[in-house]
Formats: structure tokens, C-alpha cells, sequence
């Protein structure tokens, strides 16, 4: 009797680089993502990139349009308006990235803490987080500038970026505490319980990396509003303070007073900003839904 030889071949599953897997799949995102990165790139290479000094001042170049020697014009002060809006990135992706990192980190251990502990310690915490919720982030955000006035440090305000980043951390709070509250009823959680383990140990090892994918979707997001509320303070004087280069500072002063003679003194730093906060949320949904689509900001 005769058998024949039966040859069975397996598909070896290929893997794709995580990148080229987020490009792939959210072609939005990944433009979003370079639009970013340019920015960054722009900022953090100004000194080369920008054309002429962001402080100088050219009495003889007051109010020029665009043109070959201005791309963007100038202002009122004969300053680049392109070279401002250059500098104006570092201040713009500084405190917004700033300002999301803390809001998002102290959210994100907030909002574990609550789901952990439970109990009264949980209804105290949210009650707060409520409290914090109930005022806009921009009123919020006034008070806190207004009570702790500047703190210079690097050539940053320091609390610029606390009063921007405080009103993040009610939002990410919830939305942490409720991946840690399915977390903390896992088997492996009660066992590191049973096994003597610290508080501090089971949060910080074992919850806090499980919520990671949450953390960083509410921290890209969050940048954008960072980077609104820091052009809206400067536009309301609370913020960065002449002559440092700000896209919301460029909105207003001389700005307002030239908008008919010289329109380009607003159009170009308010597509700057607009650019900006697009690119972000571009971004941010993307990865909400390439990490985590049931999460909904």
C-alpha cells in the first residue's frame, strides 16, 4: 500500500515595528506626529534656523510686510515675526509638555491611590477631584498665577507651568481610577497582598505599570490644552512677559492696535498656535485609539 507524503507548512507571523504598525494603521496620527516633530526639530535648533535675532529691534523695519527679506513681515518694533514664532515653540512645547507631565503624573498616582485604598479615603479624594472639576481650567489657572505670582528658573516660570498642569490632575484621575479599580481585583494583586507586601510596593510596582497605556493617552492629549491655556495667560498678561518670545504675548499689545495696518502681526502666530493644538489632538486620538479605543476623553 502506497502513502503519500503529507508536507504541512507553517506561516511564521511577521512582526511589524510598533511605529511603522501606528503609521500604518492611523495615518492621521502619524501626521499629526510629524507635524511635532518639526516643531520640535524647529525649536529645538532655533538659533540656526531662525533668520534673524528674535530681540532685535529695526526701527527702520517697522510694520514690513511679507517679502523675501521678511517671510512673515515684522512688528511693530521691526522684530521677525518668523523668528519669534520659531522661539515662541520652545516656550509653547515646554510648558506644555511640562505642564501635562505634572498634571498627568500627579493624576495618574492620585487616581491609583483612590482605587486602592477605597473606601473613605476614595470619597474624600473625588469629592476634591470635584471641587477642582467644577472651576475652567483658564479661572483655575488665573488664581494659581495670581497667588503664587513668578518663579523664574531656567528661563521658565515654574508656576506658569503648576497653574496650567493642576487642572489635568482631576481628569486623569478618573480616568486612572477606573483601570486601577478592575486592576486591583485581579488574583495577583490579593497575592501580593497575602505575601506582606507594602502599600507602597503593590501601588508602585504592580498597578501603577498596568495603567501606563491610559497615563500616556491623557498625557499627549492634555498637551495641546497646555499649550492653549499657556497662549491664552501671555495673551492676558499673566503668562511670559515681554520681550521673551510667546505666541500668545504676540496676540496681543502692539498686536491689537495694528491688526488693520498689519494683519499678518496676528494671522501668523494664531496659525502657529492653531497648528500646534491640531497636530496634538491629532495625535492624542490616535493613540487613544491604537492603545486603548475604550477610552474616551
Amino acid at each position: 500500500m502506497n502513502t503519500a507524503a503529507v508536507t504541512i507548512t507553517y506561516k511564521v507571523p511577521v512582526r511589524r515595528h510598533p511605529v511603522r504598525l501606528f503609521i500604518t494603521q492611523q495615518p492621521l496620527g502619524a501626521a499629526g506626529l510629524i507635524i511635532i516633530v518639526l516643531m520640535a526639530i524647529a525649536a529645538m535648533f532655533a538659533p540656526w534656523v531662525a533668520p534673524y535675532d528674535p530681540l532685535a529691534i529695526n526701527y527702520n523695519a517697522m510694520l514690513a510686510r511679507p517679502s523675501a527679506e521678511h517671510w512673515l513681515g515684522t512688528d511693530s518694533f521691526g522684530r521677525d515675526v518668523l523668528s519669534r514664532i520659531i522661539y515662541g515653540a520652545r516656550t509653547a512645547l515646554a510648558v506644555g509638555f511640562l505642564a501635562s507631565f505634572i498634571g498627568s503624573t500627579i493624576g495618574a498616582i492620585v487616581g491609583v491611590v483612590s482605587a486602592y485604598f477605597g473606601g473613605k479615603t476614595d470619597m474624600v479624594i473625588q469629592r476634591i477631584m470635584d471641587v477642582i472639576l467644577s472651576f475652567p481650567i483658564i479661572v483655575l489657572a488665573i488664581t494659581v498665577v495670581a497667588v503664587l505670582g513668578k518663579n523664574i528658573v531656567f528661563g521658565l516660570d515654574i508656576n506658569l507651568v503648576i497653574a496650567i498642569g493642576l487642572p489635568m490632575v482631576p481628569k486623569v484621575a478618573r480616568v486612572v481610577r477606573s483601570s486601577a479599580l478592575a486592576i486591583r481585583e485581579l488574583p495577583y494583586i490579593d497575592a501580593a497582598r497575602t505575601a506582606g507586601f507594602s502599600h507602597l510596593r503593590i501601588i508602585f510596582r504592580h498597578i501603577l505599570p498596568n495603567v501606563v497605556a491610559p497615563y500616556l493617552i491623557m498625557l499627549t492629549a492634555f498637551v495641546a490644552q497646555a499649550i492653549l491655556a499657556e497662549a491664552s495667560l501671555s495673551f492676558l498678561g499673566l503668562g511670559v512677559t515681554e520681550p521673551t518670545p510667546s505666541w500668545g504675548l504676540m496676540l496681543s499689545g502692539a498686536a491689537a492696535d495694528f491688526y488693520e495696518q498689519a494683519p499678518w502681526m496676528i494671522v501668523f502666530p494664531g496659525l502657529a498656535i492653531s497648528l500646534a493644538v491640531f497636530a496634538f489632538n491629532l495625535f492624542g486620538d490616535s493613540l487613544r485609539d491604537w492603545l486603548d479605543p475604550k477610552i474616551k476623553l
